[in-house]
């Protein structure tokens, strides 16, 4: 079969984009990433558009997208699990292309998340948690995620300061982000003065809702090789899903559905976690990006406050992680984050990210969870 390659990206700026409607937003990426490709409409066969329906007045997204970029009749359809959309989007253009389907499909995550107020975000979001048990008796996502941390915290002794660790690094790799909602760093005595959220998680253990696109075209070997000489394959490409109920999960320390996404992704790769040089991982809040060390192996269970304190996530340790400032930093317009992942370690990949670039990378991962862990898709991508 076929291997599928990336031969264009194109990342737009996260923030609260009132300059933008939601087809703009998308244009900007596209635009950006057909450029890349050095490529036209007419090269195209496909697109796919990730993006949550709900937080947008327009239904059908996918139709309007297409069209306001030109690109009619062209096939196009929608993709939707929660934050993981632009994942899953990527996922369904790889495979209509190794399926022999499509030769060369542009895949767009975009949103507009900040036309709503924030009430109405956090009741959106709180009913991707089992409806009939959980999310009927208020659970939000902080909250969700509060009781991972205060878990692993009872079972490991991982420390407040550890959490917020997780954000500091992000907000200093992110003041060095140009496309970043926040681009400024901030201090541990910041973050612990901020308010409460949902104990023990503080203001500054949380990422932001935002507006923002990422486009990746994707192209068969013999076409990708034809038309660009910076091709990004994509080696691994697997998901997983779990419970819908969290309380059904064997234990509130990790997600079981990132674990097994990983094992088929590097087992697809025919490498292990020991290989990547460079990591996205969906840090939604900092005790999501903790329990990512430890699901997809870059430290043993327990170890992930660890991890971070001896600096192992930052460039020079043994994984970089979110060095483009992740979701904490960068921003969550939810249905781009899995595009804009892929975009970021195609950039390492290719050594296009200046000063956040990391030495010698040429195995990268990107990891993104839907809802409260009942979706993870894991990629691994490699630079020939």
């Amino acid at each position: 079969m076929t291997k599928v390659g990336i031969i264009g990206i194109g990342h737009g700026v996260f923030g609260r984009r009132s300059d933008a409607t939601v087809q703009e937003l998308a244009f900007e990426a596209f635009r950006s990433a057909m450029k890349d490709a050095g490529i036209g409409r007419e090269d195209l066969d496909a697109s796919v558009i990730g993006s949550v329906p709900e937080y947008h007045k327009q239904r059908s997204l996918a139709g309007v997208v297409q069209e306001y970029l030109g690109l009619t009749p062209l096939p196009t359809w929608l993709t939707e699990v929660a934050c993981a959309s632009g994942s899953a989007a990527m996922r369904t253009a790889w495979m209509g292309i190794k399926a022999g389907v499509h030769n060369v499909v542009a895949v767009i995550g975009c949103q507009k998340m900040t036309e709503l107020a924030t009430p109405e975000i956090l009741a959106l979001m709180g009913r991707v948690g089992e409806v009939q048990w959980e999310s009927v008796f208020g659970t939000t996502f902080p909250a969700y995620y509060a009781l991972f941390a205060q878990r692993h915290m009872h079972e490991f002794g991982t420390k407040r300061e550890q959490l917020l660790e997780v954000a500091i690094k992000n907000h200093f790799y992110g003041a060095k982000n140009p496309c970043a909602l926040f681009q400024k760093e901030i201090t541990m005595e910041k973050a612990l003065g901020s308010d409460d959220v949902a104990l023990p998680l503080q203001v500054y253990d949380c990422c932001a809702n935002a507006d923002g696109a990422a486009c990746v075209i994707l192209a068969a070997e013999d076409r990708a090789k034809e038309l660009s000489d910076k091709v990004v394959w994509l080696d691994g490409m697997a998901c997983a899903t779990a419970s819908m109920s969290v309380l059904r999960r064997p234990n509130l320390v990790g997600l079981p559905s990132a674990e097994q996404a990983a094992a088929e992704a590097y087992e697809m790769a025919g490498i292990s976690a020991a290989d990547i040089k460079v990591a996205e991982v969906h840090d939604c809040f900092t005790i999501a990006e903790i329990m990512a060390y430890e699901d997809l192996g870059f430290c043993k269970r327990g170890e992930g406050g660890k991890f971070i304190s001896e600096r192992q996530s930052y460039i020079g340790g043994k994984v970089p992680v979110n060095v483009d400032g992740g979701l904490k930093s960068k921003g969550h317009p939810i249905g781009a984050t899995g595009v804009s992942m892929t975009v970021e370690i195609a950039k390492q990949l290719r050594g296009e990210a200046g000063e956040r670039q990391v030495k010698d990378a040429g195995v990268g991962l990107t990891h993104n969870v839907g809802g409260i862990g009942q979706y993870c898709f894991v990629q691994v991508l490699r630079r020939d």
